[in-house]
């Protein structure tokens, strides 16, 4: 059930393509609400980050869903469907280096604030009911160093997907980007 799809008829996919120097490169494990993948898109677009999804998605991501969570400019995403999490892994493995992906989980040891960041890193978030499997962190992060969690001293679980991967985004930005985006240094 993850085509992807126009007018509820045609398949619907930007241009596949990968971008020089991403921000970061956020992962989607089997989204399930398209709405929170469509506000993930405009985040991605919004810091030149790529977004890569691992399917199945819980859904059929037509242009019209997609829009109604803001995104009008989907040409503009960076954007590459991976047929399963092993592809995914497997692409990873091929193009990158695995020692710099990070999965968020409410789970994670170490905080997310507590990470130094490097340009073109992957933060990997699961589907939003379960989240990611102790297995499917374990086949490549190798040490709880890098299953981070976002501190909440709250009384909730976690945020919603979307939140959870726009906070995490930004830390990235607040780290690599710090004089271009005027935001001072820390002494």
């Amino acid at each position: 059930m993850s085509k992807l799809r126009t007018n509820d008829s045609e398949p619907f996919l930007p241009p596949r393509r990968s971008l020089e120097s991403p921000l970061c490169r956020v992962v989607l494990v089997e989204p399930l609400i398209p709405e929170n993948t469509g506000n993930v898109s405009r985040t991605c677009v919004g810091t030149n980050a790529e977004l890569h999804l691992v399917e199945p998605l819980g859904f059929e991501l037509t242009e019209s869903r997609v829009k109604r969570a803001g995104l009008d400019y989907w040409s503009s995403l960076a954007l590459r469907v991976h047929e399963s999490f092993e592809a995914w892994s497997s692409f990873v493995a091929r193009e990158s280096n695995p020692q710099r992906v990070f999965f968020v989980e409410t789970w994670g040891q170490r905080s997310l604030f507590e990470t130094d960041f490097h340009r073109g890193d992957w933060l990997v978030f699961g589907k939003e009911t379960t989240g990611l499997t102790r297995l499917q962190v374990e086949a490549l992060a190798g040490g709880a160093d890098r299953v981070l969690r976002l501190p909440m001293p709250g009384e909730v679980r976690s945020l919603n997907l979307s939140n959870a991967v726009a906070v995490s985004v930004f830390e990235v930005l607040r780290q690599v980007q710090k004089p271009q985006c005027g935001v001072p240094s820390q002494p």
